[in-house]
């Protein structure tokens, strides 16, 4: 029999371990463009990234409240529960990473729950509404930063019709390090959260907190693990968004950027788990698609869309099987 305060510790443990993860494998949301673009070098980019995901992961705390209590009530959840759901996250992160692939952390966690809560205590715990609102904002985010991108880029040719591509390009060169900071400071306030989310859970079934309020240490240690993981860079998921799946010039990665930020800001606001990974990525195609549908490489964007799809169900297969095993220990 595993020893409740033991689990505790693995649950925080994992936690911060999927966060630092989710830091680097979504490095890319914050820094591809600008990166891709030239306007800052690499190195540059990771600290600005890292720094302002740090700060963004303080600025609320409904996004960890819709993760912790809006698919399972934190009560019904064992700690055997939540471990097996890291662990099936973190596998599907380091296989999508160890292959460049730009998948949703978001997702992944997600669904790893939903899959160790099934193996553990089956369909009846789930909350219908909140899964409703989660999977809502998740499908209507991309949706939205392909519009935002599409729009926000309409309107800067329109605005510049008449600047030459070098003008245009001398303007947003710097403009740009100020969209790529908007964009890290937005990932840390909506993606830290779900770490938190998480963690406060635990406590909760732990019985270490009566109601489900995220405290301050809580929100320290998810804001350092995630700023330290993105520290550690992305390099593969940089080059598929940034180079691959669209060429780009500092207007464009500056519109990819501000169309993305204010979606996943808008989101945060309501509360609302959002993937940057796919945010960002939808956003790029967008702006892509602005200059010519033929400009977006729709093989690689492709690619990334399938590997979406199959994140649902093999991280929940992952998570499934964990549980399964835990059962097995006792």
């Amino acid at each position: 029999m595993l020893d409740p305060l033991a689990l505790l510790v693995l649950v925080v443990i994992l936690a911060l371990a999927f966060d630092f993860i989710n830091g680097f494998h979504d490095t890319a949301n914050a820094i591809a463009t600008s990166v891709s673009t030239r306007v800052l070098p690499p190195a540059v980019a990771i600290v600005m990234a890292s720094s302002l995901n740090f700060v963004g992961a303080f600025v609320g705390t409904a996004v960890a409240k819709t993760i912790g209590t809006g698919i399972v009530a934190p009560e019904a959840v064992t700690q055997q529960t939540v471990a097996a759901a890291l662990l099936g996250a973190i596998v599907w992160n380091l296989i999508t990473w160890y292959f460049g692939v730009p998948t949703s952390s978001s997702h992944a966690l997600i669904a790893a729950i939903i899959g160790s809560s099934i193996a553990g205590s089956g369909l009846g715990v789930f909350n219908p509404e909140g899964l409703s609102t989660i999977f809502g904002s998740l499908f209507l985010s991309p949706i939205a930063g392909l519009i935002f991108g599409f729009l926000i880029m309409v309107l800067l040719m329109w605005l510049f019709r008449r600047s030459s591509q070098s003008q245009v390009n001398g303007y947003f060169r710097h403009l740009q390090v100020l969209s790529a900071a908007f964009v890290a400071f937005s990932h840390g306030s909506n993606d830290a959260q779900k770490t938190m989310g998480i963690i406060t859970m635990a406590l909760v079934s732990y019985g270490a907190l009566p109601t489900f309020e995220v405290p301050l240490w809580v929100m320290s240690v998810a804001a350092l693990a995630m700023g330290l993981g993105t520290a550690a860079g992305g390099w593969k998921i940089i080059k598929t968004l940034g180079v691959r799946l669209v060429s780009l010039m500092p207007v464009n990665g500056f519109a990819a950027e501000t169309s993305s930020a204010l979606v996943i800001q808008l989101a945060t606001h309501f509360g609302a788990p959002v993937s940057t990974t796919h945010v960002i990525s939808s956003s790029i195609m967008g702006v892509g698609a602005s200059r010519r549908f033929s400009a977006v490489r729709w093989g690689v964007a492709g690619n990334i869309v399938l590997a979406w799809f199959l994140t649902l169900p093999l991280a929940a297969l992952f998570a499934f099987l964990f549980r399964l095993a835990f059962r097995l220990i006792g």
